[in-house]
């Protein structure tokens, strides 16, 4: 049977938009580029967790990297790990956790590849300190569909190196990367949380805990009146006393069927809401945890996005700039809580001011918000398209890796370099989120 399988339809993590592609599995790097290419456009696709278009391309060919998931040289004393593109952050973290090293930087989710994780210079807990992780990616080949191979750092092709690095893996095929881990001596994490209640105590926590490695915050986004805003500020570090390295447990959990659309509604949310942030009952709780549920609680549930339903969700994240009034963030959350959807999975964090290398990266100094909202048609893409004018007014931008509707207008607003960027862009590569906030093919 060949490599290449049809599909009539190919997901990304929220579902939404559900586009018809061609698969082609990728093995070794050699099988890049293809011999048998169809003549269609192509796009480079890990795990499928960015939310949106970003990792789509309809009617086009994906070309599919997991396979590409080969450790392929590690220094124990630097903690310089080069892989291939494939390799998951889950795989990272099993294979260096026990030899004393963590991820410079993770996401929500372990779940995606280096690959990935270049292309849409994500960001963590540790922004404020640690950057984007294009940071701590030394190195990495990028393959051309001509078959030109770049190697591309700092100092070498750099013009390729700021572009691939947050450039929506519209470059070309990022074959293999070096990541440069940090140390640890211990699976644990010595965490400390807050209860808050608006915007000006949350933003108070945020300037008191500068020095601290970690910090993130659930917010409420349905409580309204005297409860407005209120949430639980989240701080941590590695844990300086020895401790277990043992490889993280498989989940054993999974949704095994999509929750009826009428389950999360402002009700059910609210409720959880008010129990999640009751659950601590002092202001301040400190203690030990491991970085499993400190960094990727949603993980232990496989599947989850199918709590919202067959029809989807939406993610919007949104960054505003830490010096403009904070009138923006309060218009954002005000418009949450009028339209009536709920969403509990809402987190908000200052980034920090440590430039990433990438031309177009997301993060930029301000206070960032991402929360889900699941599918009500209109509803829900006037909501957005809301937030998302509000985010332009204010002087903000939004994440293309978590966005499926953002107009053309508002993209080429956030990214004034979008055109200089193009000029990087493979002539064989495309996405459905370019195509729609660009108007090229």
């Amino acid at each position: 049977m060949s490599p290449r399988q049809a599909r009539p339809r190919f997901e990304s993590w929220g579902r939404y938009p559900r586009l018809s592609a061609e698969v082609l599995p990728l093995f070794w790097r050699e099988d890049f580029p293809p011999a048998n290419a169809s003549g269609t456009k192509m796009l480079a696709v890990g795990m499928g967790r960015s939310y949106g278009d970003v990792c789509l391309l309809q009617n086009g060919t994906l070309l599919r990297t997991p396979n590409l998931d080969r450790l392929i040289s590690f220094d124990p004393e630097t903690g310089r790990l080069r892989c291939e593109a494939g390799v998951t952050l889950a795989e990272i973290l099993d294979f260096a956790v026990p030899r004393g090293w963590f991820l410079p930087v993770s996401p929500g989710t372990k779940y995606v590849t280096v690959g990935g994780a270049i292309a849409n210079d994500i960001h963590g807990k540790n922004h404020h300190l640690a950057g984007t992780f294009g940071r701590h990616t030394p190195c990495f080949e990028l393959v051309r569909s001509d078959g030109t191979q770049l190697v591309c750092s700092a100092t070498q092709n750099p013009q390729w190196f700021a572009a691939t690095i947050g450039g929506m893996g519209l470059t070309g095929l990022i074959s293999w990367a070096e990541v440069q881990m940090r140390p640890i001596v211990s699976r644990r994490i010595r965490y400390r949380s807050t209860r808050f209640v608006g915007l000006e105590e949350f933003t108070a926590l945020s300037q008191a805990s500068t020095h601290v490695e970690y910090s993130v915050a659930w917010i409420d986004c349905v409580a309204q009146g005297r409860n407005f805003a209120r949430g639980i500020f989240m701080q941590g570090e590695h844990d300086s006393n020895p401790g277990p390295l043992a490889p993280s447990p498989k989940p054993m959990l999974a949704l095994p069927f999509d929750l009826p659309a009428f389950a999360l509604n402002r009700s059910s949310v609210g409720a959880f809401n008010t129990l999640y942030y009751n659950k601590q009952l002092g202001k301040q709780r400190t203690g030990l945890v491991d970085y499993e549920p400190f960094f990727y609680p949603l993980d232990r549930i496989l599947q989850w996005n199918r709590l919202y339903g067959k029809e989807g969700l939406l993610q919007f994240q949104c960054v505003l700039p830490w010096e403009s009034d904070p009138m923006g963030m309060i218009q954002v959350l005000k418009a949450i809580t009028a339209s009536g959807l709920a969403s509990f999975l809402a987190v908000i964090k200052v980034f920090g001011d440590v430039a990433s290398p990438g031309m177009m990266s997301f993060p930029m100094p301000g206070i960032t918000l991402a929360l889900d909202f699941p599918i009500r048609r209109e509803v829900s893409f006037d909501l957005l398209d809301r937030l998302a004018g509000i985010t332009a007014e204010f002087g903000g931008r939004m994440y293309p890796a978590k966005d499926a509707c953002m107009s053309a207008a508002h993209f080429q607003q956030f990214y004034p370099q979008w055109q200089e960027f193009s000029a990087y862009i493979d002539p064989a590569f495309s996405s459905s989120f370019w195509q729609r906030v660009t108007g090229l093919d």
